[in-house]
């Protein structure tokens, strides 16, 4: 009789005090923080859950008082045997002494308490490498380039960029006459952005270095910015000339039709015919007359098809001009002296 009671206090105690073991198993602790950095570095930070409960991960508090707050709210996770590994991502700024801010992990039954520390900013040393573009990352790739006309004197570059713990925000080219971040996603560690810059016409290529964190020295890029070389660009010659591709798209096109146009001769076959007649129409499609744009005065001209790009200049009269390529809600159009730029659709005349 005392067996089977004693049997289920047990099982009733054992119900109440392993779930209670359980929820305070996870013991928390930093497993990665750096101990210096340069001025304006991402760098990461990561904490170490051993024994956590994979199915309920905890909330993150960082103190909301410190000025110093991880770049997004949601670590990177990584999951590596019994360990779980957290990881943020911080930006530092000046030099000086960087205060990481008091770490508070929330479970459901517990709380864990990490405590801020200390890490020194440096400034990176750039002497000798004029051609620093103020970038450091752990690891970077221009993506595509894209170059082109922007006035009779100058030349507009556009970079994309894919980086890992990288910093587009502080990016300067030095030389350029006009320089800005058009586009910028960051996920977690990586980073993509779209940059642009105008430099004099008379550079052919351009030589730009960023600072590589873990080779610990400066890695060089050229890109060549000789948009006459280059079929494909943002915006268009100011004397578009057709590329060899084109050429050959034309003149074989033309050469086809004036054949399907001789075996009609011959065989009056109203296949030929047909063929020809759809051979015509492709010609116009392609070739076509550009349609010819009305602009209200006032009009913003966009260096870049986007909302947050820079403006090269507000138009001072009503302007007719033909349309040279369209993006979404832009037009692409060739302003007075050169001035390639970009018009939005809400700032053409009304009818």
């Amino acid at each position: 009789m005392i067996a089977p009671l004693l049997r289920r206090l047990l099982i009733v105690l054992g119900g109440v005090i392993l779930p209670l073991l359980g929820a305070h198993g996870a013991q928390y602790g930093y497993s990665y923080i750096p101990k210096s950095l340069y001025a304006t570095q991402v760098f990461p930070v990561t904490i170490l859950a051993s024994g956590a409960d994979r199915k309920h991960p905890p909330a993150f508090r960082f103190d909301p008082d410190s000025p110093l707050l991880p770049l997004s709210p949601m670590p990177a996770t990584m999951i590596n045997g019994q360990d779980v590994f957290y990881t943020f991502y911080f930006k530092a700024k000046e030099p000086g002494m960087l205060s990481l801010p008091r770490l508070q992990i929330l479970e459901a039954n517990s709380s864990t308490t990490l405590p801020g520390r200390t890490i020194t900013v440096n400034h990176l040393e750039t002497e000798g490498h004029p051609d620093f573009c103020g970038l450091i990352a752990t690891d970077c790739a221009v993506e595509a380039s894209q170059v082109s006309s922007f006035d009779t004197n100058s030349t507009l570059v556009t970079l994309r960029i894919r980086a890992s713990e990288a910093n587009p925000e502080a990016i300067h080219i030095p030389g350029s006459l006009e320089e800005g971040l058009e586009k910028m996603r960051r996920d977690r560690s990586q980073v993509v952005a779209e940059y642009y810059f105008v430099i004099p016409s008379n550079r052919k290529s351009i030589t730009l270095s960023y600072y590589n964190t873990l080779q610990h020295r400066f890695v060089p890029v050229t890109i060549a910015t000789d948009y006459r070389n280059k079929p494909v660009a943002a915006q268009v010659e100011l004397n578009p000339k057709a590329s060899p591709i084109e050429q050959l798209k034309k003149y074989g096109s033309l050469a086809l039709a004036l054949f399907f146009a001789l075996m009609y001769l011959w065989q009056r076959d109203r296949l030929y015919m047909l063929l020809l007649a759809g051979t015509l129409v492709g010609l116009y499609l392609l070739y076509r007359p550009h349609q010819t744009l009305c602009i209200r005065e006032g009009s913003p001209l966009y260096i870049l098809p986007a909302r947050n790009s820079r403006i090269s200049i507000s138009l001072p009269e009503t302007l007719h001009t033909p349309s040279l390529g369209e993006h979404g809600e832009y037009y692409k159009i060739n302003y007075h002296h050169g001035t390639i730029g970009w018009i939005r659709h809400e700032d053409l005349c009304q009818n």
